[in-house]
């Protein structure tokens, strides 16, 4: 096997590819352990002493919603970095393979 510059580009983007996939498993990972196991882990709310019970009432609905669709663009994020690293990975790989068995 000798190694030129394609070899590179494609061990290169072949390592890019398993990275970003890795990444979006983790935040994936991450996701599911704030919304199953650790459900109070992302949650803010913040209340001032002279709020009446409405007031109140209102912050925690609006920081819920907040919380819900952080978690939305959490896994958006996370699901779009597997789908772009995911066929990145396999593709540069796989010609890795291709270029081995043949070389």
């Amino acid at each position: 096997m000798k190694i030129n510059i394609r070899l590179i580009y494609l061990y290169l983007f072949s390592f890019i590819g398993l990275l970003v996939v890795v990444i979006g498993a983790i935040k994936m990972v991450d996701l599911g352990m704030k919304v199953f196991v650790f459900k109070d882990a992302d949650r803010y709310e913040y209340t001032m002493p002279e709020m009446s019970d409405e007031e109140r009432k209102l912050v925690k609905v609006n920081a819920e919603k907040d919380t819900k669709r952080n978690r939305e663009r959490e896994f958006s994020n996370s699901l779009a970095m597997i789908i772009v690293g995911l066929p990145l990975y396999l593709y540069h790989w796989k010609t890795i393979k291709k270029e081995n068995k043949s070389g």
